[in-house]
């Protein structure tokens, strides 16, 4: 079942707004889907205008910056340290923006968002 990004049909005080046309394919939503740790697993979506969009359903391994040399290596993710975006996330191993990462290399945070691009790149912590 998809999502349906329109307005209500309902006002703020709760009556019953008339529409003049029905819905459009353009106002539908998709669900998320999270990215785990596990097996590389991507999914290709179509987008508006035809485009494609790489959506990274798990992977374990993460583009590091080390900040104080300017390199970049790719490090394993062991697992999630710490996700702002929900605590809940931690537990089953989600990984978003801004989520702090266990890799091979060390703590990172991560700074790219793996269901809208398709990559984990990440810069390394203190």
């Amino acid at each position: 079942m998809t999502l349906w990004q329109g307005k209500s049909k309902r006002s703020k005080t709760g009556r019953r707004i008339r529409e003049s046309r029905g819905r459009r394919k353009f106002e539908r939503g998709r669900e998320t889907l999270l990215t785990t740790i596990g097996p590389i697993r991507t999914k290709e979506i179509r987008t508006r205008g035809g485009h494609q969009k790489t959506i990274l359903l798990s992977t374990n391994i993460a583009n590091v910056l080390d900040p104080k040399t300017g390199k970049t290596t790719k490090a394993e993710i062991k697992t999630v340290l710490e996700n702002k975006a929900n605590p809940h996330y931690v537990r089953r191993n989600i990984i978003t923006k801004g989520a702090i990462i266990e890799t091979t290399a060390g703590k990172a945070k991560v700074t790219s968002r793996p269901g809208q691009e398709g990559v984990v790149n990440a810069v390394l912590i203190e």
